[in-house]
């Protein structure tokens, strides 16, 4: 599922999705250099989305995500929680995939096999 070109989030930049039409994003991308980091917009402490406003999921130096509900810190590059209340959490990370004309798109999650 394509969630936009990659001219369109600029480097140091995040902005978030709505890519099943739910009218509030659900997914976020972080863009650092060359790398794209994409993660579920809720807190791995109460579930809440992660931005204050619009696009809005950096602290001020943007070298961390945060949540906008308590403040917590996140690490770009792992999701991990590096200051708040749920230290050591992890956002949940979504896989993506960069096409050859720069469009990224969600990647589809694996089929699980149910047991018999």
């Amino acid at each position: 599922m394509k969630l936009c070109h990659r001219r369109d989030l600029p480097d140091g930049a995040a902005r978030g999705f709505d890519p099943e039409g739910r009218g509030q994003d659900t997914v976020f991308i972080v863009r650092q250099g060359d790398r794209l980091y994409a993660y579920a917009d809720a807190c791995p402490h109460h579930g809440t989305p992660m931005a204050w406003r619009k696009d809005h999921y950096l602290n001020a130096a943007r070298d961390r995500i945060v949540c906008a509900a308590h403040g917590a810190l996140f690490d770009i590059t792992t999701g991990r929680c590096t200051l708040g209340p749920c230290l050591g959490d992890c956002l949940t990370n979504l896989p993506l995939t960069l096409q050859a004309n720069g469009d990224i798109h969600l990647a589809e999650a694996p089929h699980k096999e149910t047991q018999q």
